[in-house]
């Protein structure tokens, strides 16, 4: 028994509008309906994520308890570019803690924390390449945050991209390891002298 209802707003979310569910990341609230259940009325947002090709009903009630919340303002997204552009912080920890504690920060809907695995997990190409599972991880918490800034500035989401990629870029790198066998130039003058 579904019983749609449209409503302009509950608990500050309307319609229309873009949210970010923390499990799944940006979403439109495309109704607010009634829906009996085991006797009892629930009222539900229910979000589409277009992408996914999926629809969520949430019970309105629980919007706050699962993270359910607006998309960021533009300061956010300002500091979490700012995050991207920051010295990789990668924890001498066993891979599959650190691999969860990425999932985590993906999963938790905070944009600071997924710009954080971003920059954390992005190999430049003069880097080693990822392992299969960096490279899932990395590619999940890119979307999200592609997804969420282009939810922001009303663009694509390869403008978007092009906004993080050009962050990336400004962040500080380690310089390339010089192989064993590699003279510096300085030393060779030295011997030739």
């Amino acid at each position: 028994m579904n019983n749609a209802k449209k409503t302009a707003q509950r608990l500050g979310f309307r319609t229309g509008e873009s949210i970010v569910y923390p499990a799944h990341g940006v979403g439109e609230i495309i109704a607010i309906e009634e829906q009996v259940v085991a006797g009892c009325t629930l009222e539900l947002f229910v979000i589409s994520f277009e992408k996914d090709k999926m629809t969520l009903r949430v019970p309105t009630a629980k919007a706050a308890s699962v993270g359910m919340r607006k998309i960021a303002e533009n300061a956010l997204v300002e500091k979490a570019l700012e995050t991207l552009a920051g010295r990789a912080r990668v924890k001498r920890t066993m891979w599959s803690r650190r691999a969860q504690e990425y999932e985590a920060k993906i999963n938790s809907g905070d944009l600071i924390a997924i710009a954080e695995v971003v920059r954390d997990l992005h190999r430049a190409e003069t880097q080693p390449e990822q392992s299969y599972s960096e490279r899932q991880l990395y590619e999940a918490a890119i979307d999200r945050m592609v997804r969420e800034i282009a939810a922001v500035n009303g663009g694509t989401d390869t403008e978007a991209l092009r906004i993080v990629e050009t962050a990336l870029a400004q962040a500080p790198r380690r310089p390339a390891k010089k192989a064993a066998n590699e003279t510096p130039a300085a030393e060779l003058e030295d011997e030739a002298a």
